[in-house]
């Protein structure tokens, strides 16, 4: 039965591929893209956050409002599933080990490798950039810039995106990738903010900071969210091609995770900073689409109506629909409309004249292997039922 269940599932995993072809490029439109990740942000963070700070957010006065759905290939997504679907346009299983921007088999081994939006811009001749508070070999900053069976393949993420192609990655530390192994790679390696309001247009920069990311709480070492979003986007500006940016708020998952409303509350409203700071870069440019959403729900936050207050209820992920929110560009969606996960980046695919998006790239051993298991089961099963 094992042996039947993994072929099956492989065949599950090819299957779910045929159908996505490869869209042709069209005539950009849009310039830049800023995309925004609010990790675990439902529409009731939002409503959290504006009672107890009684300040409007600005993501709240971007003109077109929705919200996406956030399954994966298997139901409840994880973050490696959200952000595969938000990074490639595809769906992916999400396994009890999490995969990474790939079509995943039986036994962890990889079906086909999707192409991520940073990927599908470097072809484009555009820069691209990564900023998270979470370690780079996180999973959402991982979905942009590696390709693995198990998200947490620390080392594996951490080596491939040292050779990736991004012209920023700017994270907190993740333990693994060294000074010296970043300058070996051709980066400039900075760890605080002095050194990066010291970086040059055109210079290719890995940061990690031992500091705080997620808000401004007087630390020296700390580099808040917002502060890293107006340095990178001056970086990344002035390319003929125009830049891509992801800029990933991963607290407000880790403190919702704990049930953890102030640090929740503090990293949203750091993260709501950040989108103002891309909102007036858009302003100004005139050419920029700014795109604000999650990738799933994290809390299960709820309005407790006899305790006249909000108060989590889980400390997972749900599946209610999250935020989307898009300035410059009103084509995504209708206001108040919900759409698919995988649109999102299918949709920032055509009007960036990006080619490929979805696209993934068979391993062609695996399914060799596999049309190989299926003849010699085809083979077993038809002896034992004609006694040969």
């Amino acid at each position: 039965m094992k042996k039947i269940s993994s072929v099956l599932l492989v065949l599950l995993m090819v299957m779910s591929l045929i159908p996505f072809g490869v869209s042709a490029a069209e005539e950009a439109q849009i310039k830049n893209v800023i995309f925004m990740i609010g990790d675990g942000m439902g529409p009731s963070h939002l409503e959290w956050a504006k009672a107890e700070t009684g300040e409007k957010l600005a993501m709240d006065k971007m003109p077109v409002k929705g919200c996406r759905i956030t399954d994966s290939l298997s139901g409840l997504t994880d973050s490696a599933a959200g952000g595969t679907a938000l990074a490639c346009g595809l769906l992916a299983f999400n396994s009890n080990v999490g995969t990474v921007s790939v079509s995943m088999g039986g036994h962890a081994f990889i079906v086909a490798e999707y192409l991520n939006l940073c990927e599908a811009s470097q072809k484009a001749g555009k820069k691209t950039g990564i900023i998270t508070s979470d370690t780079n070999t996180g999973a959402t900053p991982a979905t942009f810039s590696a390709h693995t069976a198990k998200r947490g393949e620390a080392e594996k993420i951490s080596a491939q995106q040292l050779e990736c192609g991004l012209d920023l990655l700017w994270t907190a530390a993740d333990g693994i990738i060294t000074e010296s192994a970043a300058t070996a790679a051709g980066w400039t390696y900075v760890d605080n903010m002095s050194e990066i309001a010291g970086l040059e247009k055109g210079s290719k920069s890995l940061a990690q900071f031992s500091g705080k990311i997620q808000y401004d709480d007087g630390d020296e070492n700390g580099a808040p969210l917002s502060a890293l979003t107006a340095s990178a986007i001056d970086l990344l500006d002035g390319s003929d091609n125009g830049f891509f940016l992801m800029i990933e708020g991963a607290h407000i998952d880790k403190y919702s995770h704990a049930n953890e409303k102030d640090g929740m509350v503090k990293s949203l409203i750091e993260f709501d900073k950040a989108v103002d700071e891309a909102v007036k870069f858009a302003e100004k440019n005139g050419n920029t689409m700014v795109i604000v959403t999650a990738d799933h729900e994290t809390g299960g936050i709820v309005y407790d109506e006899n305790a006249q207050e909000w108060k989590f209820t889980v400390g997972d992920h749900t599946a209610t629909d999250v935020p989307l929110r898009v300035y410059g560009d009103d084509g995504m969606l209708k206001d108040g409309e919900t759409i698919k996960n995988v649109a999102v980046a299918r949709y920032v695919a055509k009007v960036t004249g990006l080619e490929n998006i979805p696209s993934f790239t068979i391993n062609k051993n695996v399914v060799a292997d596999f049309f190989k298991a299926l003849g010699d089961l085809i083979s077993e099963k038809a002896g034992e039922l004609f006694g040969n």
